[in-house]
C-alpha cells in the first residue's frame, strides 16, 4: 500500500509503482492514495489529494478535521486489508500520522518511509521518534542513512528518484513552435508551487517580479505549469499577468518548457531539483505566513532551503526567503540570468555537479527503492 499527500509525492509514487512492477515482473498488487500520476500507473486512490496538499498554519488549521479523517480512512483501509507493507511517501505531517496510528493499533503491520523529513536540518530528535513507528527508511541523500541509523532506525540509501525525470527534460524547440514562441525570445518559467498556501503567499510576489522583469527584458514570454487541484486559483490569479503567459497542466509540456526556458523563477521544492536536471538556471523564492516562519526559524539549523545549495554547501542558486523574497530582489537576480550568459553558464555547471551527487548516471533510484521494499517484505514475512 502506497500513500502520498500532495502532487510531488504523487510523481514519486508513480515512479515507485513502475519500479515495483518491473522488479516483481508484474507480480505485485498496489493499493493506497495518490493523484493523477499514480492513477496513470493503475492506482485506484481511496480519495483525492485536495484535502491534504496544504502547508502553513493558516491553511492547515482549518483543515485539521478533514485531514484527520483522511488519516483514519487510510489507516483503517490498511488495518482491514493488511498489505505486506505500507509505504508512506513524503508529506510527514500527514503520512507519519498514518504510520503512528497503524503501529498503535497493530504493531505487526510493517511501515516504510519513502522521502523522510529533513530531520537533519531541524529537530533531529524526531529521528528517534520515527524509529517507534517506521520499520525502514528509504533515504534519498547519501548522508541521511548514517544519520537515521544512529537513532536506531534501519535505513537504505536509494538515491533521489527525481533524477529519473532527466530524460523527459527535452523537446524545448518543439515547445516553442507549438506555442508560437520565437527561438530568440526570452522565455521565463514561473513556478510558484503546488500548494494552496504557496499560490496565496508566493504567486503575487512572483507576479510583481515578472512585471519588473518584463519592463527591462523586451519581448519576455512566461510559462507557468500548474496542477489540477490549484489550476482554477492560478487562472484567477493570473488574469492581469504583466507579460504574455502560457499556462500548462500537463507534465510532458511542463518538462518541455523547462528545456525551452532561458531561466526559471521557482518556489523551493521538488521542482528546483527538476530544473537542475534540465540545466535551467533559476532563482528561488519562498514565503509562508509570519507565524509559520517565526516558528520554523526557531528550529532550523541549515543555511539553505534549496537542495542544490544544501548539497554543494554554497549558494549556487540565488535564494530569497520571507522578507528577502521581494519583487525587486527576485527580478534583479532573474534579469542577470536572462542577460548575462556567463552567469547562466556558471549556474548550469553548478546544477550539473549537484545532479551527479543526487545519483544522475546510475541505476534508477525508484527501481532500487522497489527492490529494497520487496527484499524487506520477503525477509520479514510473519511465520505461518
Amino acid at each position: 500500500m502506497l500513500v502520498c499527500g500532495e502532487p510531488s509525492g504523487d510523481l514519486l509514487g508513480a515512479q515507485l509503482m513502475a519500479g515495483l512492477k518491473q522488479a516483481s515482473d508484474g507480480d505485485v498488487e498496489i493499493t493506497g492514495v495518490g493523484g493523477p500520476a499514480m492513477g496513470a500507473e493503475g492506482l485506484k486512490s481511496l480519495y483525492p489529494l485536495d484535502t491534504t496538499a496544504v502547508m502553513g498554519l493558516r491553511e492547515v488549521v482549518p483543515r485539521i478535521p478533514a485531514i484527520l479523517r483522511r488519516v483514519r480512512e487510510a489507516s483503517d483501509f490498511a488495518l482491514l486489508t493488511r498489505p505486506d507493507a505500507v509505504v508512506l511517501i513524503d508529506s510527514p505531517d500527514f503520512t507519519h500520522r498514518i504510520a503512528q496510528r497503524l503501529k498503535r493499533i497493530d504493531p505487526t503491520i510493517r511501515t516504510i518511509n519513502y522521502v523522510a523529513p529533513q530531520v537533519w536540518a531541524s529537530r533531529a530528535y524526531r529521528a528517534r521518534k520515527m524509529a517507534r513507528y517506521f520499520d525502514l527508511v528509504l533515504a534519498l541523500l547519501p548522508f541521511e542513512a548514517p544519520f537515521f541509523e544512529r537513532y536506531g532506525l534501519r535505513s537504505i540509501v536509494v538515491g533521489h528518484p527525481v533524477i529519473e525525470r532527466a530524460a523527459r527534460m527535452t523537446g524545448g524547440t518543439g515547445f516553442r513552435v507549438r506555442h508560437g514562441i520565437a527561438a530568440d525570445a526570452k522565455l521565463l518559467a514561473v513556478l510558484p508551487g503546488s500548494r494552496t498556501s504557496e499560490i496565496r503567499f508566493i504567486l503575487p510576489v512572483f507576479r510583481d517580479a515578472v512585471a519588473k522583469i518584463a519592463a527591462r527584458v523586451p519581448g519576455l514570454i512566461t510559462v507557468l505549469p500548474t496542477v489540477p487541484h490549484v489550476a482554477a486559483r492560478v487562472r484567477a490569479a493570473t488574469q492581469d499577468w504583466p507579460a504574455p503567459l502560457v499556462l500548462l497542466e500537463n507534465d510532458d509540456e511542463k518538462y518541455a518548457s523547462f528545456d525551452a526556458a532561458d531561466a526559471a523563477l521557482a518556489a523551493s521544492g521538488t521542482v528546483t531539483t527538476e530544473l537542475a536536471l534540465a540545466g535551467t538556471p533559476m532563482v528561488v523564492g519562498y514565503r509562508v505566513g509570519s507565524l509559520t516562519y517565526a516558528l520554523a526559524s526557531l528550529i532550523m539549523n541549515v543555511r539553505y532551503i534549496t537542495l542544490v545549495n544544501v548539497l554543494l554547501g554554497r549558494e549556487a542558486v540565488p535564494e530569497f526567503v520571507q522578507s528577502r523574497c521581494t519583487p525587486q530582489n527576485l527580478s534583479d537576480a532573474v534579469i542577470e540570468l536572462l542577460t548575462d550568459k556567463g552567469a547562466a553558464l556558471h549556474e548550469r555547471a553548478d546544477l550539473d555537479e549537484a545532479a551527479v551527487m543526487l545519483g544522475k548516471g546510475g541505476e534508477a533510484p525508484s527501481l532500487r527503492a522497489a527492490r529494497a521494499i520487496l527484499e524487506f517484505v520477503g525477509t520479514n514475512r510473519p511465520s505461518p
